[in-house]
């Protein structure tokens, strides 16, 4: 299928079942995070309705429509332009009846009505790792708001996750371990219980840098502690896990 694409635009193979999208270099382009969350959620149930907040160019939602077997994928994203190149990319890879992406303010998607309360099976988000003002600040927009708090809070996409799930509802997350208090604090005074936490780090010599959190809605408390997952080998080496998930193993 032909889309055009737009100045500073490019189209990339995501190296799974033919898979593909859409980034522009000027914006905050995804990383590794975003292929390991898909990843650790992909043993979801079949015909799921899902939520991804914070879509931004889908690649979550656009991977897990083939990992996994859901009914419905909704990616919601604030940023206009970001939307437009997920739509483009969710139709260059023939996924229009399974992935819709809505433009807009996450705040908003139950005060409009977007999508109703207790009807989402399984929410995934990869959301900005800093807060508001810290680390070093970046004047391009769009990757600001990818990378700082700008627009929306981790309280408010875990208190948005909680009202939007069913009860027994999956919540899927990746951040920066240095916000694993904060992502744990927020689940339990929503109502999402943390079931499956992996650390992630970039190599055997080195200190974890982000985690997979799994949290069930309503669920008992019961934690589990995956094995590490690892980056690298060596320099410049994938590890046998990273080289599986990447299709080149």
């Amino acid at each position: 299928m032909e889309i055009k694409l737009k100045e500073n635009e490019r189209i990339d193979d995501l190296q799974y079942k033919g898979l593909k999208i859409i980034q522009n270099e000027k914006c905050f382009c995804f990383g590794i995070d975003s292929v390991l969350l898909s990843e650790f959620a992909k043993d979801i149930k079949k015909n799921s309705i899902v939520v991804d907040i914070g879509t931004g160019s889908g690649v979550i939602g656009i991977l897990l429509s083939k990992k996994a077997d859901p009914k419905k994928i909704y990616g919601i994203e604030i940023q206009s332009d970001v939307a437009d190149m997920a739509k483009r990319s969710v139709k260059l890879n023939g996924l229009e009846e399974k992935f819709e992406i809505i433009n807009n303010d996450i705040k908003d998607i139950i005060k409009d009505n977007i999508i109703e309360k207790n009807t989402v099976d399984v929410i995934t988000i990869n959301p900005p790792y800093k807060e508001k003002g810290a680390g070093i600040t970046n004047k391009n927009s769009n990757k600001e708001i990818s990378r700082h708090e700008i627009t929306a809070n981790l309280k408010d996409f875990i208190e948005i996750s909680s009202k939007l799930l069913k009860d027994k509802g999956e919540f899927y997350i990746v951040n920066k371990v240095e916000r694993l208090a904060d992502m744990i604090f927020l689940m339990r005074e929503n109502k999402l219980e943390p079931k499956k936490v992996r650390f992630i780090y970039p190599s055997k010599e080195k200190e974890a840098s982000l985690v997979l959190i799994k949290a069930v809605k309503g669920a008992n408390r019961f934690l589990k502690i995956e094995k590490p997952l690892y980056i690298y080998e060596k320099i410049g080496e994938y590890s046998k896990e990273i080289k599986e998930i990447y299709n080149k193993e």
